[in-house]
């Protein structure tokens, strides 16, 4: 019963049937909550905190403890996704695949080896067949271009020296109001970036492949005034999980909910990533998690 390989076409009975004697046999995990168990934790938490006093949590008294039932469903679609764009780098006169080799094969057509299943990853492959050099485009081919800090001069004017040129001798020009140029060490020219002084690049067709698990999360809340995300934070027990290329709905679930929120995941992920991308595996899981609203009181007012 905790996998499934088709449709779940069960009626509403047959859910709360399934429910039952799960809990009937003990296999609900969920511990039960007690006043002694409530105090430690709000103690704790207290203790956690650098400027809490711990006199109100431990004089606290607990009137009522009330469980209230949440069901979550989670759904994870794993795909894959493939880019190619226009890449290159510096040519150092290594052996150059072009179209001579052949044509260049289809983005899909490429084999690769894939990460474990909803394990995120990404990689750039370069495109067999894809690859030509040309002429550096940033420096035309010289390896080198004129210094932006000197233009091309090798030296740069103080604006010190220049104050001091007729009172005394500049230190740091000797007072010919100039200096070497500290961006190309005097050279006048500096090595090309683009092409680190290889004159040449290699362009070539570059396969980005990125593997995203995208997750969908739905916790229905029964009116609760509970914050969103300490409800997210909330541990439960997995009923039941489905794990296959594409998974199906929960229909007549006895929590309406659950059902809407398990068809609207599934047709969204399909029609978002299926267009785009290719899903390699889905997995959906259903668990059962306790909240225990708690009505407390203290004994006398507190002090001021």
């Amino acid at each position: 019963m905790a996998w499934f390989k088709k449709p779940l076409l069960f009626l509403s009975e047959s859910w709360v049937q399934f429910l039952r004697v799960r809990g009937s046999h003990g296999h609900f995990l969920i511990p039960k909550m007690t006043c002694n168990v409530a105090r430690d934790a709000l103690l704790g938490f207290v203790d956690s905190k650098c400027c809490y006093g711990n006199r109100a949590a431990g004089e606290l008294v607990i009137q009522e403890l009330k469980q209230q039932t949440l069901y979550r469903y989670r759904l994870e679609t794993f795909n894959e996704t493939r880019l190619c764009e226009w890449t290159f780098e510096p040519y150092t006169n290594v052996a150059v695949d072009g179209p001579q080799n052949g044509s260049c094969p289809q983005p899909w057509d490429i084999k690769v080896q894939r990460p474990q299943m909803f394990q995120e990853d990404t990689k750039k492959f370069r495109v067999p067949h894809s690859s030509s050099v040309k002429e550096c485009h940033k420096c035309h081919g010289r390896g080198r271009y004129k210094c932006g800090g000197c233009h091309g001069g090798g030296q740069v004017s103080t604006a010190k020296a220049k104050h001091l040129k007729h009172q005394k001798r500049c230190p740091m020009c000797s007072g010919s109001g100039r200096k070497r140029c500290n961006t190309c060490s005097g050279r006048g020219n500096k090595s090309c970036t683009t092409c680190q002084g290889e004159k040449k690049l290699l362009h070539f067709l570059q396969l980005i492949i990125t593997w995203k698990n995208n997750v969908y999360e739905f916790i229905s809340e029964h009116q609760l005034n509970f914050p969103r995300e300490q409800l997210n934070k909330a541990v439960g027990e997995n009923i039941f999980k489905d794990e296959n290329a594409l998974v199906y709905p929960l229909l007549d679930f006895p929590c309406p909910e659950i059902s809407l929120a398990s068809q609207r995941a599934i047709a969204e992920h399909n029609a978002t990533f299926r267009s785009t991308s290719r899903i390699l595996q889905q997995v959906y899981s259903f668990c059962i998690c306790s909240i225990w609203p708690i009505e407390t009181s203290h004994p006398e007012p507190f002090p001021s």
